[in-house]
């Protein structure tokens, strides 16, 4: 999956509620499922730049609710701030011993829970 196929996918999962159910419809199979917009409009029973329209309309009210929010970006750097926190972890558990190791152990743990 490309970056913007991700970025895409990204914003119907944390916006998604805010659009129609077609525009979340269309979007969601254009997008996550691949499918054309042909394929879309004949199993919609509309043209094709209808469902680009529709598409089109969809992606429009992503992009502003994130330029709004900044809630796939923040959730993007705290995912990689987590991956670098359990790789320092990581790091500490491999030289300690004893107490030391198991609170890093524990760290660690509870970093990689964080992540999902």
């Amino acid at each position: 999956m490309d970056d913007k196929t991700l970025f895409m996918t990204m914003l119907l999962d944390f916006f998604g509620d805010m659009l129609t159910e077609k525009q979340r419809e269309y979007y969601d199979l254009y997008h996550n499922e691949d499918m054309s917009l042909s394929e879309i409009a004949e199993r919609a029973g509309i043209s094709r730049q209808g469902v680009y329209d529709i598409v089109l309309r969809a992606e429009k009210s992503l992009v502003a609710l994130e330029e709004k929010t900044g809630m796939v970006r923040r959730w993007n750097e705290l995912r990689d701030g987590l991956a670098v926190a359990e790789g320092l972890a990581n790091s500490i558990l491999e030289k300690s011993d004893g107490e030391s190791a198991d609170l890093a152990r524990k760290l660690v743990v509870t970093l990689e829970g964080l992540k999902g």
